[in-house]
Parts: C-alpha cells; sequence; structure tokens
C-alpha cells in the first residue's frame, strides 16, 4: 500500500523481512487504511484540504436567521469544495426549521379560513436571501467541477510526460550524464512531479505506482555507484526521522482533529515526496511511523466515542423538551393574555430544542418527526382558541357595523334635543363591545367617528348659532328690566292684574338666554313678588301667579334642570307637610276625649292642621302643573 512495499533494492534476500513489515502493516491496517483513502480523495482536488481548517458548527442548534449568515460567510469567504459539507448540513438544518414553521403557518391557515377556494400561501424573506446565498453556492460549485476536470485531464498529461521522461533518464537514452548529473536531473523531475497538481481519484495509484516503479529502477541502476546511492538514501532517512519526530508531537496535541489532520499531510509527504531509504533502516522508521499512526488513530476513535455519548446526551435533553412541550400543550387556557404566555414558554422550549445539538444519526428522524407532532399538537389547540376568538370578534364586528348604521342614519337629524341622547347611547355601547378582526377595525372605527363627529359639528354650529341670538335676548331682557322697574300699579285690581300677566307674556317672547346668564330670571321674579304683595291676592293665588311665571320661563329656557330640581323640591315639601299632618293628627289621640271642645292647645292643633292641609294642597297643585309639562 505504502512506498515501503516497493522501495526496496533488489530483494531477493528480503523475503524475511518484508513478511515482518507486512505484519505491521496488518496490525495497523485501520489507521493506515483510512490515511490512504483521505490522501487518494484530497489528491483529486487540493482544496478539498481547506475543509479541516473551517470549523464544522453544530448547525442544529442556529436559529434560521444565524444559519443563513453563516452560509453566506461561507460561500463568500472559502473555495467551494471546502464547505461541501459544511453547506450541506446547514441546509437540512435550515430546511427542516422551514418546514416546521410553514406547517405552522400552514394549520394556522386552515384554523381561521372560511373560504373553501382560498389557498395557503406564506412569504418568509429570509428564505429567499437563504436561497440566493444557496444558488451562489452552486454556481460556484458547477464552475469548479468544470475547471478541475479540465485541470485534473491537463495534470494526468503532465504527470506522464515527466514519468515517459523519467524513462528515459532510467533506460539511458540521454548520453554522456554523469553519476550527479543524473541525481540532479531526478531531483528536477521529483520537482516537476510534486508541483504537477491533483489527477482523477481513479488513475491517482497506478499513476503513483508507475511513476515509483522508474524511480526504483533509477536506484537499481545507480547501486553501481554506491556513494551516490548512499547519500541519497541517507538524505531520504533523515527526512523520514524527522516527519517521525514531528509525528510525536502530536501525540501531545490536544485538538484531536488537528493532529490528524497534520498526520494526514505527514503521510502524503512521507509516500509522495521523499524516496526510500537503506533496507536495514527501512523496516525500523516505518514501524515506528505506523504505530505513532496508530496511537492518534486511536485517540481519533476515542474522541468519535465521546461525540457519540454527547449525541446520546442530546436525545435525552431534546425527549424532556418535547414531553414539556406535550405538558404545555395540554394546559387548558381560556384567555388571549394566557395563550400568549403559553406561545412565548413554546417558543423558548422551541429554542432549546435546537440548541441542544445532534443527537445519533439512526434517531435524528424519528426525534424531528416527534418534535414536529408536538408542537403540530400545540397549535391546533391554540388556533382552536383563536377560532373561537375570530368567531366572537366577527360577532362584535355585525354590532358594530349595526351602530355604524344606526350613527349614519341619525348625523343628518335635526332635532337635537331627542338625538343627542340617542348618539351618546350609541357610542356608550360601541365602548362596551369587545374587538374585531384587525383588517375591519380601522376602517368601521372611521366610519363610525365620522358619523359622529358629522352630527356633533352639526349641533354645535346650530348650537352656536343659537347663543347668538340668547346673547340678544339677554340684552333685550335687561333693558326689559330696566323699564320694569318703573313701572307702578293703579290701584284697580284686574286692571293691575292684567298689566302684569302682559309683562310676563312680554318677557317671555323675548326668549331664551345663555346658560351663565340666568340670573336675569331671578331678578324678574322678584319684581313680580314686589308686585304681587301689592295685588289684593289670596296667598295661594298670588303663590300659583308666582310659579307659573317661573315655570313658564323654565320652559321657554330648556331649563331642565331647573325643573327637576323644583321637583324634588316639591315632592319633599309634600312628604314634610303630610308627616307634619299626620303627627298632629296623631298627638290628639292622646288627650282626653271630655275635655278636647273646650282645651285650646287642641284648637290650635286642629288650625295648623287646617292650615297644612291648604299648604298641602298647594303643593299638589304646583307638582300637578310641574308633571304636565
Amino acid at each position: 500500500m505504502l512506498e515501503e512495499k516497493n522501495d526496496n533494492l533488489p530483494q531477493a534476500d528480503g523475503q524475511e523481512n518484508q513478511e515482518s513489515q507486512e505484519n505491521v502493516i496488518t496490525i495497523n491496517q485501520s489507521a493506515l487504511d483510512e490515511i490512504d483513502n483521505s490522501n487518494a480523495e484530497e489528491n483529486e482536488d487540493d482544496s478539498i484540504q481547506d475543509k479541516h481548517i473551517i470549523p464544522m458548527l453544530d448547525y442544529d442548534s442556529l436559529s434560521m436567521e444565524e444559519l443563513t449568515s453563516e452560509l453566506d460567510k461561507l460561500v463568500h469567504n472559502h473555495k467551494v469544495m471546502a464547505i461541501k459539507d459544511h453547506v450541506e448540513e446547514i441546509r437540512k438544518s435550515f430546511m427542516n426549521q422551514y418546514h416546521e414553521l410553514l406547517d405552522e403557518k400552514r394549520d394556522e391557515f386552515n384554523s381561521s379560513n372560511t373560504d373553501e377556494n382560498a389557498t395557503f400561501e406564506y412569504h418568509f424573506p429570509l428564505k429567499n436571501k437563504f436561497d440566493a446565498a444557496y444558488d451562489d453556492y452552486k454556481t460556484n460549485r458547477n464552475n469548479h467541477y468544470n475547471q478541475l476536470q479540465k485541470n485534473l485531464k491537463s495534470n494526468l498529461g503532465s504527470r506522464n510526460e515527466i514519468i515517459e521522461e523519467l524513462k528515459l533518464l532510467v533506460d539511458g537514452t540521454e548520453e554522456n550524464l554523469s553519476i550527479s548529473d543524473m541525481f540532479k536531473r531526478l531531483n528536477d523531475i521529483r520537482d516537476k512531479w510534486k508541483a504537477a497538481g491533483a489527477i482523477p481519484r481513479d488513475k491517482y495509484n497506478i499513476v503513483w505506482n508507475n511513476f515509483h516503479f522508474h524511480i526504483e529502477r533509477f536506484y537499481d541502476l545507480m547501486h553501481l555507484d554506491k556513494e551516490a546511492r548512499d547519500q541519497d538514501l541517507k538524505n531520504n532517512l533523515e527526512l523520514k526521522q524527522a516527519i517521525i519526530e514531528k509525528a510525536k508531537t502530536l501525540l501531545d496535541e490536544t485538538d484531536i482533529m488537528k493532529a490528524f489532520r497534520e498526520l494526514q499531510l505527514l503521510h502524503r509527504v512521507w509516500k509522495e515526496e521523499i524516496g526510500p531509504v537503506d533496507r536495514e533502516y527501512r523496516e525500523a522508521i516505518w514501524n515506528e511511523f505506523s504505530e505513532i499512526t496508530k496511537q492518534i488513530h486511536d485517540r481519533r476513535e476515542v474522541y468519535f466515542g465521546q461525540a457519540k455519548e454527547r449525541e446520546v446526551e442530546n436525545l435525552t435533553k431534546k425527549k424532556e423538551i418535547i414531553a414539556q412541550i406535550v405538558t404545555l400543550g395540554e394546559e387548558k387556557i381560556h384567555s388571549h393574555n394566557g395563550w400568549q404566555s403559553q406561545i412565548k414558554k413554546m417558543e423558548a422550549l422551541r429554542e432549546s430544542f435546537f440548541k441542544a445539538g445532534k443527537v445519533p444519526v439512526e434517531v435524528t428522524e424519528q426525534t424531528w418527526t416527534a418534535f414536529k407532532t408536538v408542537v403540530r399538537a400545540f397549535n391546533a389547540n391554540k388556533n382552536a382558541f383563536y377560532k373561537d376568538i375570530k368567531h366572537e370578534q366577527q360577532e362584535n364586528l355585525n354590532k358594530k357595523l349595526a351602530l355604524v348604521e344606526k350613527a349614519q342614519s341619525l348625523k343628518e337629524n335635526e332635532d337635537f334635543n331627542a338625538t343627542t341622547p340617542v348618539m351618546k347611547k350609541i357610542q356608550d355601547d360601541w365602548k362596551k363591545i369587545g374587538h374585531v378582526p384587525r383588517k375591519y377595525s380601522d376602517k368601521i372605527w372611521k366610519d363610525f367617528k365620522d358619523a359622529c363627529n358629522h352630527y356633533f359639528d352639526r349641533m354645535h354650529e346650530v348650537r352656536n348659532t343659537e347663543n347668538e341670538e340668547e346673547v340678544q335676548a339677554f340684552e333685550k331682557k335687561k333693558d326689559y328690566l330696566d323699564n320694569l322697574k318703573s313701572f307702578e300699579l293703579v290701584g284697580d285690581h284686574k286692571t293691575d292684574l292684567d298689566a302684569i300677566k302682559v309683562h310676563i307674556e312680554s318677557w317671555k317672547s323675548l326668549g331664551k338666554v345663555p346658560f351663565n346668564r340666568r340670573h336675569i330670571e331671578g331678578k324678574f321674579n322678584k319684581i313680580l313678588d314686589a308686585l304681587f304683595e301689592k295685588l289684593s291676592l289670596s296667598k295661594k293665588d298670588t303663590e300659583m301667579m308666582k310659579f307659573d311665571a317661573k315655570l313658564d320661563q323654565w320652559v321657554a329656557n330648556e331649563d331642565e334642570r331647573s325643573i327637576e330640581k323644583e321637583q324634588f323640591f316639591l315632592r319633599k315639601k309634600i312628604d314634610e307637610v303630610q308627616n307634619e299632618i299626620f303627627q298632629l293628627e296623631n298627638n290628639i289621640q292622646f288627650i282626653s276625649s271630655s275635655s278636647k271642645g273646650e282645651n285650646p292647645f287642641i284648637k290650635e292643633v286642629q288650625k295648623s292642621i287646617e292650615r297644612h292641609k291648604e299648604e298641602l294642597k298647594l303643593w299638589k297643585e304646583k307638582l300637578s302643573k310641574l308633571r304636565a309639562i
């Protein structure tokens, strides 16, 4: 397999040593085969060596954003063949997460969609960015392969030409060359061979064996010049001993993968760049190098075993996360805030799952399927809840649309006294209705607000106009009040009473005054009270005349507050008078019946009862008139 099997000088008397060497090779065969296979592969494309210095991250633990960034960095900063394995691992991890996201969005769409003809579509901008980076990689890879095939074919031709040049040297076609010149020419040929470049993998061993066959022929020829031959064998021995010393240092390298990569390079140099050594050292140095190779290979196997243990630990973590997601999905949640909290917990568990690391390859698909299943179950429960919410929101939408329609039907109404309370109630009802689907909320709110604003803007505009009229009415009433102060009764009861009534009607005809200037009504009432006092009217008639005048003013001014206050006052007075009459009549019951007729106290009480009854009639009559309006 290695050149040690071929770099003997005449071997007729070395059969025993060769068998011993083969036994050593058999012992270390696993390690040596792996080195040879790797070197044969890398010979085809030198750029593949660069992959070893690029760390292979735990891509399953990265988010889609991180994977996209990592892919873009690799594609635009490294040789295409050096990142081949990295790119495929990144793509697998990204597509797993993307399909999981796609399934979730599809479930949400199916649970909320009411249109049977609608088709599911989901745009994920990050996928476009990822695809663009991956397309760049494929383009680079295709270009590389095309150029590689050309280079491999050209390099194969160059190496065959070098072999032909070597054959000519060995066969002595070139005349008059001294031994030193021949060794110099051989070194030139070796230099050309080292620089010749990669060739097709399937041709590698054939071409290499052919080249070294003629190298051995050269050394067989040179055995006639022992001094030159011995010097070359000595140089080769020193070079191979240096390689062994370098390999020994790799036994202390903590990064086992780095040690293996460097060992692989040392084997390439040993095999391809250094010639044979003297037979007495050949087996010993090869056995020493093979033993170091086996030790590093064994450490590498231990490393992979530990990696397998970590994958088993990661599998346990992922199973625990899957169980937590199952528990999370089975919890009964009945509110939007509750589900928002569950979704945050779910996102944290999903992130933990992806960051848990790789699991054994034989259960990778099974674990991923289990994860997708429990996530889909969680999403199904979540979507079912929000489907009910959407139904409720649809009902709320119908209610608000009805209010919009009602507000629009009233926005041009001119009866502000009757319509304003209705509009205010519509606004209160709107506040009590819950959320509507987001795609409708802005529009219906705008329609509702526009209708309400239109109505109240009109109302304020009209009332502002009315305020101007009220100010004018106040000015007129102020002038009228100044003139009324000079009014004198003539002494004739009917004439004076008619004159007072004319003043009351004239005052009413002047109209309503602003609310903050209604004190002028009180001044007018005081003048009326003074005039009524001068008339020879009964107390009841006087009170009713005053009350009628006030009542007319309240109605004219649309003073609902004063009317309500007066109504409350009258009810209270009626209750007080009735209680007083009841108390007086009850007191009389405790006085002896024999002395009732002559008792002056009894007579006074009875008079008081009669006065209260007359007063009660007056209050009730006022209340009756108040209710009539």
